[in-house]
């Protein structure tokens, strides 16, 4: 076993010497995504997680955002552990670190760093965690071999992504559906993977894992405020943000087109019988 893993090892070693980031992050940090963003915490997008953290533990957190699952993480393993918040994004991990500090959690430290070509020695790390970053890089599988070999024998490597073709939503608005088509198109154009949730155990045994524990959980927005509140961001992300740059330099849609799109999320959802899915594929991987 011990071979293998060192012969694994150098494999890994040699990929990630050309290895970086080729991807554009779709979305970017309009105030409209991290409102989304700020929304997590581990208990509503990291709860297959939660059973494996035990006090004590080290735990990687790629693609920390603004911080919010990773405050819960430090919580989750202290007394005597700790977290490694890394984001490829300098100015949302500083809107960590002052989240961090204004919630009072303490063992926690920040950095930037491509999931690609993980800055940190071999076996540093009990539990390596990525939520919604799969999706967004150039090379899923490559990530998750750094993120394998950062993560010590017997530890844990998380993922969790949504998967855009399986979201779902009552009433039926055409300008929904333009929405959903238009994202997997700007999406795949930036080099990433928007459908990432069916993929990721298969990504994960491509990168070597051999122990994985795949599943899926949902967000749903069933209230009136829940669906007034995603059909607003969205609203605004498809009109204000870098994705709605990337889709009009890009030649994917018109500003014309996007503001139609917009004015469908926010009448769909002002519709009192409003519902909106949006599934997430995870697994649980041994390293």
């Amino acid at each position: 076993m011990a071979q293998q893993r060192t012969r694994q090892r150098f494999d890994d070693e040699e990929y990630a010497m050309n290895a970086h980031e080729t991807a554009v992050y779709t979305h970017g940090h309009h105030e409209s995504v991290l409102r989304s963003h700020r929304w997590r915490t581990a208990e509503n997008s990291a709860a297959y997680l939660i059973g494996e953290l035990r006090p004590g533990m080290s735990v990687l957190d790629v693609g920390c955002g603004p911080g919010t699952i990773t405050a819960d993480l430090a919580e989750l393993v202290a007394p005597g552990g700790s977290v490694t918040a890394v984001d490829a994004a300098e100015d949302v991990v500083e809107q960590a670190r002052a989240y961090a500090q204004e919630r009072g959690v303490t063992g926690v430290r920040f950095g930037t760093a491509d999931v690609h070509a993980l800055d940190f020695p071999d076996d540093s790390f009990d539990v390596v965690h990525a939520h919604q970053v799969l999706q967004h890089v150039g090379d899923p599988v490559q990530a998750l071999r750094e993120m394998r070999r950062v993560c010590r024998p017997g530890g844990i490597v998380a993922a969790r992504d949504a998967d855009y073709a399986a979201m779902t939503w009552y009433p039926q608005a055409p300008g929904l559906d333009a929405w959903q088509s238009l994202y997997q198109r700007v999406a795949r154009a930036n080099g990433g993977e928007p459908d990432a949730g069916r993929r990721l155990r298969a990504w994960a045994r491509a990168a070597g894992f051999t122990e994985v524990a795949a599943g899926a959980t949902n967000w749903v927005y069933a209230t009136p405020e829940e669906t007034a509140w995603w059909s607003s961001l969205w609203a605004d992300r498809t009109t204000a943000s870098s994705y709605a740059e990337i889709a009009t330099g890009g030649g994917h849609a018109t500003a014309a087109e996007l503001a139609g799109i917009a004015d469908a999320w926010r009448a769909w959802g002002a519709d009192p019988d409003a519902w909106f899915m949006v599934p997430n594929g995870e697994v649980l991987c041994r390293a």
